[in-house]
């Protein structure tokens, strides 16, 4: 976050570093680290602004960090279900009060076609093991699912998954437009040290993860037929 203040100003933020910029302004820039809730604020806030789309009000806005749309290969690449998949999961997007002991995630994305249309009432269904590596396979803790809105965006509250034997760092996610396929994926974590022992590992859906001070903020958009 920046403040520019006239030469003649008098505000001194406590927690700013000040800097000069070309025309002699004082600008002081905020060191502090934004929260999840501040990156879900934007994004949500964010007019979508899509390749074949136009543009949005306020400018264009750079989209995917994830896949490419507009590709009839950039498809979302399918993984297996896994094991601990539960039927007739609840609707809700807080998963983090399922586990209060784990390090916060917000997880965040579109669904869009793969010639770049928002896909409304997408549903995403999200499940996967809480900080100690195990799955709830008697209820419906760290699962459930939501539909798009209009965007094609979704978001849930949740925490990072811990490790379980055999396995990298991930979630499970299906993803299914009005009328379509099933998608059935899983997403990672850059950087985990069992990603290249991984037999299904993919890099292709790896999210983009930031951290802020309140824990991660990770985004993925899915592309679907």
């Amino acid at each position: 976050m920046t403040l520019l203040v006239a030469k003649s100003g008098n505000i001194r933020p406590s927690s700013a570093q000040r800097t000069r910029n070309d025309l002699g302004f004082r600008v002081w820039r905020y060191s502090a680290m934004p929260t999840r809730r501040h990156f879900l604020i934007s994004f949500v806030a964010t007019p979508i602004v899509l390749p074949r789309l136009g543009h949005a009000a306020g400018g264009s806005v750079e989209l995917p960090l994830t896949a490419n749309c507009g590709d009839d290969d950039d498809l979302t690449p399918a993984q297996t279900e896994g094991p601990y998949f539960t039927p007739e999961s609840p609707e809700k997007k807080d998963f983090a009060s399922d586990s209060p002991g784990g390090e916060r995630m917000t997880l965040v994305g579109y669904v869009l076609t793969k010639d770049c249309q928002p896909v409304e009432k997408a549903l995403i269904e999200l499940w996967h093991a809480d900080e100690t590596g195990t799955y709830d396979n008697s209820g419906y803790k760290l699962r459930g699912h939501q539909f798009t809105d209009a965007e094609g965006k979704w978001w849930f509250e949740t925490i990072v998954p811990g490790l379980y034997p055999g396995r990298t760092r991930h979630y499970h996610v299906k993803v299914q437009r009005p009328g379509g396929n099933v998608l059935t994926t899983q997403l990672y974590f850059a950087d985990e040290p069992d990603n290249r022992r991984d037999r299904i590992f993919n890099a292709d859906l790896l999210l983009d993860i930031k951290a802020t001070s309140d824990g991660k903020f990770g985004r993925y958009d899915f592309i679907v037929a």
